[in-house]
């Protein structure tokens, strides 16, 4: 895993540079065609992905199996409905920041006619593009956690993952599980979030949660994302008397929670809330200190190795959850197409709708199916638990799912 990690940071960092060589000097504003010399039907799909800025890496690992799916999707004979017309991404980096992202969603839908826009990993930058999409009538096809993406009433957003408050949820609701099996009953916890829609749409399914497990919330404190100093919120965590703690943060804020907690002493089990806590990255940087951490996730990649085996032979790292679910997008799209058998967004819509689709990458999400509802969520999904041991991920609960025994960490 040592070598797996190192390779994924250096990997990914060289994709990073050649994208934005790609792009030329309009890196930051303008789209690139990912492809060329595709016949003019090929169908144009639009990824917008934070491929610089502080979401960088995961906007990479996203990128990285929508080419891979697409690719596939190409050398099987591209869509077939539609004479074998070829997928051409068109990618552009929403730099982690919304204004950006809505920028170049609305950019590559007037000058590139996409059928789909394929993003945007962070839930701000999805919800900036889908206002985007919804005015043009495109389909937003996304992983992004917050409920408000479908929650609002629009009609071409399409969300495959378990909301933010599911995933909230399941923290607690699984954890308690967890505990009872090691002989431990949870009655007081600590949250800790980033103030982002991501953060605070999860945190509140786990106030949710612990409201109906009739458990005491000692700590509940917000941050800002990209902290520098958390020592006084591990301060406050190590004086509360909490049993389980639950971090909500992507990369830097979730390695710099869980070194201060070890620094300062503070051992009670950690459930991360997927981000930051589920990717290669996270154990590079902690090592050891990582063993023993556990995490929601949407998904993982020991559920289809099959399928997740390919990205980590290409790539050189293992499939994490935002690479498995894009890949999982690409593939329901490119169902979608087959049955609409035509270019028109509209008809792509009404296709994403109508149909389950459970065959091919479709299949790596929990559920082993996809199938959207009339908001556009996937009523299939439904959480994992997820646990570092031995520098890889493994699905720990629920026991259906479950590839290995779960290590309850000692209390500290």
């Amino acid at each position: 895993m040592a070598h797996d990690a190192s390779n994924y940071r250096s990997r990914s960092l060289r994709l990073g540079r050649r994208t934005l060589l790609a792009a030329g000097g309009a890196a930051l504003a303008m789209p690139y065609v990912s492809r060329a010399g595709f016949a003019a039907d090929a169908i144009n799909v639009g990824v917008v992905q934070p491929l610089s800025g502080a979401n960088a890496q995961f906007g990479i690992n996203s990128r990285n199996a929508i080419e891979l799916v697409a690719e596939e999707i190409n050398a099987a004979g591209g869509i077939k409905a539609m004479g074998g017309a070829k997928i051409n991404l068109i990618v552009a980096d929403a730099t982690s920041t919304p204004t950006t992202a809505a920028t170049v969603a609305q950019r590559m839908i007037s000058q590139n006619n996409v059928v789909a826009v394929l993003g945007a990993f962070a839930s701000s930058l999805s919800l900036a593009i889908s206002e985007v999409t919804e005015r043009r009538g495109i389909p937003l096809l996304t992983m992004s956690f917050t409920d408000q993406l479908t929650e609002r009433g629009f009609k071409n957003v399409f969300q495959i993952v378990s909301k933010g408050s599911a995933l909230g949820r399941a923290q607690v609701e699984d954890s308690i599980a967890l505990a009872r099996q090691s002989g431990e009953e949870v009655r007081k916890i600590a949250i800790l979030y980033e103030d982002t829609a991501y953060g605070t749409s999860q945190a509140e399914g786990l106030r949710a949660a612990a409201k109906a497990a009739n458990i005491e919330i000692a700590v509940d404190e917000g941050y800002p994302h990209g902290i520098t100093d958390v020592t006084p919120l591990v301060n406050k965590l190590r004086t509360s008397g909490a049993q389980l703690v639950f971090p909500v943060s992507y990369l830097n804020d979730s390695i710099l929670i869980v070194r201060t907690m070890r620094q300062q002493g503070v051992t009670i089990p950690t459930v991360g809330g997927a981000a930051g806590y589920v990717i290669p990255d996270f154990v590079q940087a902690l090592g050891d200190l990582a063993d023993g951490v556990l995490s929601i996730a949407p998904a993982n990649y020991d559920q289809a190795p099959e399928y997740t085996g390919r990205f980590r032979k290409r790539f050189g790292y293992f499939m994490v959850h935002e690479a498995i679910e894009h890949a999982a997008l690409m593939g329901c799209l490119a169902g979608a197409l087959e049955r609409a058998k035509s270019r028109d967004p509209a008809a792509v819509r009404e296709a994403l709708l109508a149909h389950t689709f459970d065959t091919g990458w479709a299949t790596v999400m929990t559920g082993g199916a996809v199938k959207f509802d009339a908001t556009g969520h996937n009523v299939n999904a439904f959480p994992v638990m997820v646990q570092w041991q031995n520098r890889e991920l493994a699905t720990v609960f629920p026991k259906k799912v479950a590839k290995a025994e779960a290590l309850w960490p000692k209390r500290g």
